[in-house]
């Protein structure tokens, strides 16, 4: 018997069926959108390669078959089909072709039937190969492409990024000088006027006016700075100025800054740095701007009780310091953000209002990375925190 005639003349029959089941088929979701034309794309070249096979008269078009399988497998790529899905349509295609020519196979010879069922599972093997090759080179190129555009994508972004980054920084030096011009002359205002004779002097209201401008602008000039140094760290331009440095003379110049905060709170400030190191290798303004922010913190959130600052030397290569203080603690989850730029950690609605930039810590984090060092944070809610600043006694470079 011909079983490639009689294939050739059931051809639209097994593409029917092979749609049908290909859409009633729920492990094949891809198709649920596209059209017959769309699903049944490049089949019947392959089914007419298949009868050539079949044709013991005939010479086998195994380009033809080759041609079409793997123009299947491109399609099916495009169509954003998963490659399980391919497979369950080649199952589908077995079957139906098997279930279609059933009765004429047991029409024929043994020999015959055998033949015509050996060549059938080959072709269609060959063709399930030749097809998920064709797909895995479509999925590559495509993942090729994604890749490209990714990257033009995030060229793009970090031009946008560093191009915003400058323009802040430009701006925060444009708003400085008028900035500082404001706070000088609202400062010079005030002392003149305490000089004057007491028949002279602007009422009340007038000072009080100009004490909230000037408490205002110094606020703002400080966000500005802060905002400064948050854009000069990220642009990789903080440097650090690296001398030898006596740690008792920084100490105490660092307490000397924050001992009016202290008197004018009533709290208690413990000096413990008898284990400190005497000499170390660092920049001595930065490690002053790192102890300056953390104890300022401290008595902005500590209401009564006292401050504790602790130096001591752990190992060869390292010395630590820890600030400690009884106030209103941290939560677990405001732990995970408050090196992040301009958080603020919660608080209770019944304590008075707390001002700040939400920079302070953003800015000791990354001048503390920029020292090759690292902070840690241990606090909880009522009880108070604790933060560790472990630097090297000798820092070796100068870059980020």
């Amino acid at each position: 018997m011909d079983f490639s005639q009689i294939l050739l003349e059931k051809n639209q029959l097994i593409i029917d069926r092979w749609v049908e089941a290909v859409y009633e088929d729920r492990e094949i979701e891809a198709t649920q959108e596209l059209t017959f034309k769309a699903v049944r794309d490049s089949l019947p070249d392959v089914l007419k390669a298949l009868a050539t096979v079949l044709s013991e008269s005939e010479v086998n078009d195994l380009k033809t078959l080759v041609s079409a399988s793997l123009e299947h497998g491109r399609i099916r790529a495009e169509q954003g089909f998963e490659p399980a899905e391919i497979a369950q349509e080649y199952r589908l295609l077995r079957s139906v072709v098997f279930s279609t020519l059933e009765p004429d196979l047991l029409q024929g010879s043994p020999k015959e039937m055998l033949r015509a069922v050996r060549l059938i599972d080959a072709v269609i093997d060959e063709a399930i190969a030749r097809c998920f090759d064709s797909y895995t080179q479509g999925r590559l190129l495509e993942l090729k492409q994604l890749q490209k555009q990714l990257s033009l994508t995030n060229q793009e972004l970090t031009r946008l990024v560093r191009a915003s980054r400058d323009n802040i920084s430009q701006l925060a030096h444009e708003l400085k000088t008028p900035l500082t011009s404001i706070i000088g002359y609202a400062d010079l205002f005030l002392r003149q006027q305490r000089d004057r004779e007491p028949s002279v002097k602007d009422n009340t209201a007038n000072f009080e006016s100009i004490e909230r401008v000037l408490r205002s602008g110094r606020l703002l000039l400080h966000l500005i700075n802060d905002a400064l140094e948050i854009s000069r760290y990220d642009a990789g331009k903080m440097k650090l100025q690296l001398v030898p440095t006596d740690t008792r003379e920084l100490i105490d110049s660092v307490v000397e800054i924050v001992e009016p905060l202290i008197r004018e709170k009533e709290l208690s400030l413990i000096v413990d740095c008898d284990r400190a190191p005497l000499t170390v290798i660092t920049d001595p303004l930065r490690v002053q701007q790192i102890l300056t922010n953390l104890l300022s913190n401290a008595i902005r959130y500590t209401e009564t009780g006292t401050i504790r600052l602790e130096c001591w030397t752990p190992s060869e290569s390292d010395w630590i310091v820890a600030i400690t203080d009884s106030g209103i603690g941290i939560s677990d989850e405001d732990q995970k953000q408050i090196f992040d730029p301009y958080f603020r950690a919660s608080q209770e609605s019944s304590l008075p209002k707390i001002e700040g930039t939400g920079l302070g810590l953003a800015i000791v984090s990354r001048v503390v990375k920029l020292m090759q060092g690292e902070i840690q944070v241990v606090s909880q809610p009522g009880k108070g925190s604790t933060f560790r600043i472990i630097l090297p006694l000798e820092i070796l470079s100068t870059s980020p």
